[in-house]
């Protein structure tokens, strides 16, 4: 087949990004009907070995596989059109709502619609959490990681990414090694990933670097955090965003843990992946800090230090994408770190719950557990109803976010016609 020209793909792609709201399922869904079914862009088996390569790269699939597939189809300025296309309309869509939560997202009216948003998040993480436990949890050993996920977090403060790699090195060795000889074997071209990693690992590492030389010691700070993201983020925007949250609201203070919820729901509403929540965090933690300039710088670090490594992942391992897709012991790593994830999104729903139902958050200690605690008498039945309302808002939307989001926003909005008690 002769190859789609650029003009062509930045329709297909363009179409692509703006339509590509509701999460990873939703996104690759659109994909595969623009590129399988309604033109023989990919085939059906080709699509799928790059699904299953993707999942197996760290940050965000659906963004790495509509890179993958416009590499596949015009190289790697086939790659760079697709992976733009796919995050620009929701990137230019998050600076608008950065500045719109920060000229009125204190005024009454506005709270209480985003106290619709955040009982909408509580309900959404929840379905996110059933639906991968029930895509991942098979047998005991993937609930017992599971299990270990969330008290590593929940319980042990232990940091995400020592998560993500103990589940994965259990999943190494328990995956055997029988079956690496059937593994199809392409030969590698070290001059040309040598190349490649350069290129694209120096795009993305020197301007941080330069951030730290210069002094810009905020900058700099945002860089390397999202940095370090996009190399454990494993499972999926929600498994990583406990892990963010709890950081730029307890060891940073960039925001406050009503705005991080805040800003959850919103990135929700927008096309593209979740994780482009970190622009939303670093522009509001920039404008709060310093005013708009910083902001928007702020928002071009975190979008650079959290997609750049997409590319690089991709450039460098898309000519093996066969071989890495049908690795055993690769597969069986990532299923343990998927099982494990799947504790770590349970801790996020615990977290955003309790920090959305009860007016007052305290933390016990017992020797190396900590454990985060309603304060007595906070809890605030508004909040309690909303979520109730948002479980029943779900189902006539039949599960649609951004419906669902709009809806509550709107509910939460008139709540403040309601009576004050007393």
């Amino acid at each position: 087949m002769k190859p789609p020209s650029l003009a062509a793909m930045l329709r297909v792609f363009g179409r692509i990004g703006l339509l590509s709201f509701g999460g990873p399922a939703a996104q690759i869904s659109v994909m595969h009907r623009e590129l399988v079914e309604d033109r023989p862009w990919l085939s059906e088996q080709g699509f799928l070995r790059a699904l299953s390569f993707c999942m197996l790269l760290p940050g965000p699939e659906a963004m790495q596989l509509a890179t993958y597939a416009g590499w596949r189809l015009r190289g790697v300025p086939g790659g760079l059109l697709a992976g733009l296309l796919f995050v620009l309309p929701g990137a230019l869509i998050i600076g608008v709502l950065v500045g719109f939560y920060a000229s009125y997202g204190e005024l009454p009216l506005v709270q209480a619609g985003f106290l619709g948003i955040k009982a909408s998040v509580v309900i959404i993480v929840l379905l996110a959490l059933r639906k991968l436990a029930r895509k991942a949890l098979h047998g005991p050993r993937a609930w017992v990681l599971a299990g270990m996920g969330f008290v590593g977090l929940f319980a042990l403060n232990l940091p995400f990414p020592l998560i993500v790699l103990g589940a994965g090195i259990y999943g190494l060795i328990r995956g055997g090694g029988g079956a690496d000889g059937e593994v199809a074997s392409q030969p590698l071209n070290l001059i040309s990933t040598g190349r490649h990693l350069l290129i694209w690992g120096g795009l993305w590492l020197l301007p941080l670097i330069a951030l730290s030389l210069s002094g810009a010691d905020f900058l700099a700070s945002i860089g390397w955090f999202f940095a370090k993201l996009a190399v454990v983020t494993f499972g999926g925007a929600y498994a990583v965003l406990a892990y963010m949250s709890q950081t730029v609201v307890e060891q940073y203070h960039w925001i406050s843990t009503d705005q991080m919820i805040d800003a959850l729901g919103l990135a929700e509403t927008t096309p593209g992946p979740l994780i482009l929540v970190t622009q939303f965090v670093a522009m509001l933690a920039g404008l709060l800090a310093q005013g708009p300039m910083l902001g928007l710088a702020a928002g071009l670090v975190a979008l650079w230090a959290t997609f750049m490594p997409c590319f690089l992942w991709i450039f460098l391992a898309a000519p093996y994408v066969e071989q890495i897709s049908s690795h055993p012991r690769l597969g069986a790593a990532l299923k343990a770190i998927t099982a494990a994830v799947v504790g770590v999104i349970l801790n996020l729903s615990v977290w955003f719950a309790l920090h959305v139902l009860f007016a007052k958050v305290e933390t016990l200690d017992y020797g190396p557990i900590s454990l985060a605690v309603p304060a007595q008498n906070s809890l605030d039945p508004l909040a309690l109803g909303l979520v109730a309302l948002t479980a029943v808002v779900t189902l006539v939307t039949r599960g649609s976010m951004v419906l669902t989001l709009l809806m509550m926003a709107l509910a939460g909005g008139c709540s403040t016609l309601l009576p004050v008690a007393g």
